[in-house]
């Protein structure tokens, strides 16, 4: 829980520039595309911690019974693609959020 915590910290100071630099072009509005921008990098941050916690928890299963590797295995592959699939969703919505004015 604390690695977690310590990665998300690390994430809003790597993104954070983007939303305190973010203006309206003319009126100079403070806009939210700094905070979509962000958002598309915690996404996929959340993506490749969920996929690490998932092969982690497939390779300590197959340790523990390696005849059930082959299913396990399986399983592993399809959990993964799931998290994969909405790590993108979030990213893309983010990003069009920023790209789309």
């Amino acid at each position: 829980m604390t690695k977690n915590f310590a990665l998300a910290t690390l994430a809003l100071l790597v993104f954070g520039p983007a939303l305190a630099m973010a203006q309206a072009e003319g009126n100079g509005d403070f806009t939210y595309y700094g905070l979509a921008a962000m958002g598309a990098g915690l996404a996929l941050i959340g993506g490749g911690i969920g996929i690490g916690l998932v092969g982690k928890g497939a390779v300590e299963a197959i340790a523990r019974q390696p005849e059930a590797g082959g299913t396990i295995g399986q399983n592993m592959i399809i959990a993964a693609g799931l998290i994969e699939g909405a790590t993108l969703v979030g990213a893309l919505v983010g990003l069009l959020v920023v790209l789309i004015k």
